[in-house]
């Protein structure tokens, strides 16, 4: 087992969407979440973590404590019934990631366990305003009001969204509330940022491309950068709107490599991954991560 996490971390996790809607609003008519004064495309910090959670039971064999269980006649398992699986909240806690990760509110026997998550995860906004589509269609299989003819089918749409993701990872908040997370938790949950991203296969989630992932991992308790999700742009010719894939524009770092450069003292180690179509630029060159982060203890990722 590795060692309990004793240094904070910033997480800055880029991804897209093609003709596919990233996270839903039940509340109206389940469109993409788009900022009415910006035009930007939103997604909230849960639909992020429900993916990493999927990834993680499915594809990892790990213990998961908020997923989608039945019973044995294909019901819903509830809260209640969840809880039943486990003794008390300690072999809760031991036994189920998303708990270490992110927290959680639960009440074994009787005995209620509140967790603040060391893993936090700001909205992930999209760098560009987003075009919202309505596409209507029909199905084969009639409905039993009309046994004659096919359905409507109707739903939003983003033709593409690239969407940046900020998070930290709280060294104090695990120690302060006894939650043993560990640095294989972590890397398990970068993995789960990447490949469960690329593992969304539903009708409207298919077409998500990881796109960048960088761990900046500090030698201080109670320090890190903030923002790293506001020092990188996504510049292009066209119109943001008019904005179809990842090779429309290119993401400029100049910001992050600075911030990163006035705090090279207070970083250890810096983790990365980027998928070969993104495009980076630095002093208005093409540039690789790995070139831009010469100098730093940088290690790419290999999952």
């Amino acid at each position: 087992m590795m060692s309990v996490i004793k240094n904070r971390s910033e997480i800055l996790f880029l991804y897209d969407v093609t003709d596919a809607n990233p996270n839903g609003d039940p509340v109206d008519e389940n469109k993409p979440r788009v900022d009415e004064e910006t035009g930007v495309n939103i997604v909230t910090d849960v639909r992020l973590k429900r993916t990493v959670r999927d990834y993680l039971y499915d594809y990892r064999n790990k213990d998961v404590f908020i997923i989608e269980l039945r019973d044995d006649n294909s019901n819903l398992k509830t809260k209640e019934d969840r809880l039943k699986d486990f003794k008390d909240n300690e072999d809760l806690l031991k036994n189920c990631i998303d708990v270490r990760l992110f927290g959680a509110t639960t009440a074994v026997k009787d005995k209620t366990m509140t967790l603040t998550g060391p893993v936090q995860f700001k909205y992930g906004r999209s760098l560009h305003r987003v075009d919202m589509t309505y596409v209507k269609g029909t199905t084969v299989m009639p409905s039993a009001q009309d046994k004659k003819q096919g359905t409507f089918t109707e739903k939003y749409i983003l033709p593409y969204s690239l969407i940046a993701f900020y998070g930290v990872v709280n060294e104090n908040a695990a120690a302060r509330q006894n939650i043993e997370l560990t640095e294989d938790d972590i890397s398990l949950l970068l993995e789960g940022l990447w490949n469960g991203t690329k593992n969304l296969m539903s009708t409207s989630k298919v077409g998500q491309v990881p796109r960048l992932l960088l761990q900046v991992v500090f030698k201080e308790n109670n320090f890190h950068i903030g923002e790293l999700d506001k020092r990188i742009k996504f510049v292009t010719d066209k119109n943001d709107e008019e904005i179809r894939d990842i090779q429309d524009g290119k993401l400029k770092i100049d910001e992050l490599v600075k911030a990163l450069n006035m705090h090279k003292d207070a970083i250890n180690l810096i983790n990365f991954k980027t998928d070969e179509r993104l495009i980076l630029t630095m002093d208005e060159k093409e540039i690789s991560l790995k070139e831009a982060l010469n100098g730093f203890n940088a290690q790419e990722l290999l999952f």
